[in-house]
């Protein structure tokens, strides 16, 4: 399973990296926005995506609503991992396609359980 991990802040990615690894996970893509992830999806082969809301150049809500409309890449798992808990923000995101929203600061058993979730519906 490879996991494209997006955040501006390398501290939580390697927070995210480390649960993932946690749960025998190794394979994992870094970038800094929503911007760069959408590089990073033209040149591999990705099965779930992580990634913070506020970031600079692309916001995550814009890199969510970025790859719900690109037929190539809109049926990956997408997790939402942010400090944005406002009722309007969770409900743009599901809105947008999320398939799944935690709110920072979280534990690692939440994420853990947000991605098992993920990894049973694409059945890896």
């Amino acid at each position: 399973m490879n996991v494209l991990v997006v955040d501006d802040f390398a501290t939580m990615r390697k927070i995210v990296k480390n649960v993932l690894k946690q749960i025998g996970i190794e394979s994992v893509v870094e970038a800094e926005n929503g911007k760069m992830a959408l590089d990073v999806l033209k040149k591999e082969s990705i099965d779930l995506i992580i990634s913070d809301w506020i970031m600079p150049e692309m916001t995550g809500i814009d890199f969510l609503k970025a790859c719900k409309s690109d037929e190539t890449i809109k049926n990956i798992p997408f997790l939402m991992v942010t400090a944005e808990a406002q009722k309007g923000c969770i409900m743009e995101a599901i809105k947008s396609g999320v398939d799944n929203y935690i709110v920072k600061p979280f534990t690692p058993d939440k994420l853990q359980s947000a991605i098992e979730k993920a990894k049973a519906k694409i059945g890896k």
